[in-house]
C-alpha cells in the first residue's frame, strides 16, 4: 500500500500504513474522560476529522455522517464561530486550556442536540452530506450511538478538543501539499483567510492558521504569492499535526492519506472502521468536472502537475519541500 520514506522513518514521524492509516505510538498516560450528556445519552469517544484545507476531510465526513449510529456535524452554527475564533486569534486560548475546553464542550452540547429544526442552522455541505432535502433532522435521535464533527479548520483547536473530550478519537487526513495548494487556489473560502486584516500576523504571532512560525516567515509573508501563502499554510498544518501526534494517548489518532481514499476507498473505509471499532459506510467520491478541458479533475491525485505553473511549483518547493518529502510526497 503506502511506502514509508526513509527520511520520514528516520525522523520518528509515524506514516500511514496499510489502508493509509497509522496509529500513534502509545503515550504514558491517558486522561480521565469528561462525560457530556446530549439527547439523554453520554457522549463517549466522539470522532473528529481534521486536516488542512482541501485535504479531503469532507469525504470522510460524508461517509461517517451516513454510517449507522453516527451523528456528525460539518460547520454547525454553534460550532463554526467558536472554531473560527480560535483559528483567527489563537492567543485567546493560550494558557486558558480549561476555559477553551469548556467553550467547545458547550458548543457541541448545542450542536449535537436533535430537534425538529436543528438542521436549519447547518451549512449546505452538512445538509447535503446527510441527504437532507427538507427541514430535518437528518438523524434519528434514537439511533445515535456516536457523535462527531468535521467542521472546516477544526485542526486549529484540536488540542482544546482533546482537553474537552479526553477520550476523543481523531482522524487526520493528509494530502500532497501541491494538490492542496492547487485546490485552495480555486476555493474562495480558503483564500478568504488571506484577505488584508482578516488574520493579523503582527498581533497574532506565531500564527498556526497561516503557518507563520518564525520571524523569517513573518517577514516573507507579505511578498508571497497566493500559491506561496497556501503552501506555507499547508506546511504549518503538517507541523501542527506532527506535534499533535506526540501529545495524544495511544490509539487516539490515525492518519489517513487522501490518495488512498481516492484510489482504494473500500480499504480506507475498512481501516477507519477498525480504528473506531464501528462500521463505517463506503466512501462516496464525487468527481468534480475539470475546470480546464483536457486537464484532470482537481480531486485526482497528482492533478497539480497540470494545474500549477512551473513558477508556482517552484515556490511551493522552496517553502514546503522538506515537509513534502518528510510525509512521503517526493519530487
Amino acid at each position: 500500500m503506502t511506502a514509508v520514506p526513509r527520511s520520514a522513518a528516520d525522523s520518528g514521524e509515524h506514516q500511514p500504513g496499510p489502508g493509509g492509516v497509522s496509529p500513534v505510538p502509545p503515550a504514558s498516560q491517558s486522561p480521565r474522560p469528561h462525560i457530556l450528556v446530549v439527547n439523554g445519552r453520554k457522549v463517549r469517544q466522539p470522532v473528529f476529522v481534521i486536516g488542512a484545507p482541501c485535504s479531503g476531510t469532507d469525504l470522510l465526513a460524508r461517509s461517517l455522517k451516513r454510517s449507522a449510529g453516527f451523528h456528525v456535524t460539518l460547520g454547525q452554527r454553534w460550532v463554526l464561530p467558536v472554531v473560527h475564533a480560535f483559528a483567527r486569534s489563537p492567543s485567546i486560548s493560550r494558557g486558558r486550556g480549561d476555559a477553551a475546553a469548556t467553550v467547545l464542550r458547550d458548543a457541541f452540547a448545542q450542536a449535537w442536540q436533535v430537534t425538529p429544526d436543528c438542521c436549519l442552522g447547518c451549512t449546505p455541505q452538512c445538509r447535503e452530506a446527510g441527504g437532507l432535502d427538507g427541514v430535518g433532522p437528518c438523524v434519528s435521535q434514537r439511533g445515535i450511538t456516536r457523535y462527531g464533527d468535521a467542521s472546516p479548520d477544526l485542526l486549529y483547536c484540536a488540542e482544546a478538543l482533546v482537553d474537552a473530550f479526553p477520550d476523543a478519537r481523531l482522524v487526520q487526513i493528509i494530502r500532497d501539499g501541491r494538490d492542496v495548494v492547487a485546490a485552495m487556489l480555486t476555493d474562495p473560502s480558503a483564500l478568504a483567510w488571506f484577505k488584508p486584516g482578516f488574520v493579523n500576523v503582527d498581533t497574532e504571532f506565531p500564527n498556526p492558521l497561516l503557518g507563520v512560525e518564525t520571524e523569517q516567515d513573518r517577514t516573507a509573508w507579505p511578498d508571497l504569492s497566493m500559491a506561496g501563502k497556501c503552501a506555507m499554510r499547508w506546511r504549518g498544518t503538517v507541523r501542527q499535526m506532527a506535534r499533535l501526534r506526540g501529545k495524544l494517548a495511544g490509539g487516539q489518532l490515525v492518519t489517513l492519506r487522501y490518495e488512498e481514499m481516492i484510489r482504494q476507498p473500500a480499504v480506507a473505509a475498512a481501516a477507519v472502521s477498525d480504528f473506531l471499532h464501528t462500521p463505517v459506510s463506503a466512501l462516496r467520491l464525487p468527481v468534480a468536472p475539470s475546470p480546464v478541458p483536457g486537464r484532470p479533475p482537481a480531486a485526482e491525485p497528482g492533478a497539480w502537475r497540470r494545474t500549477l505553473s512551473p513558477v508556482q511549483a517552484a515556490e511551493i518547493e522552496s517553502i514546503a519541500g522538506d515537509e513534502l518529502r518528510r510525509v512521503g510526497y517526493g519530487a
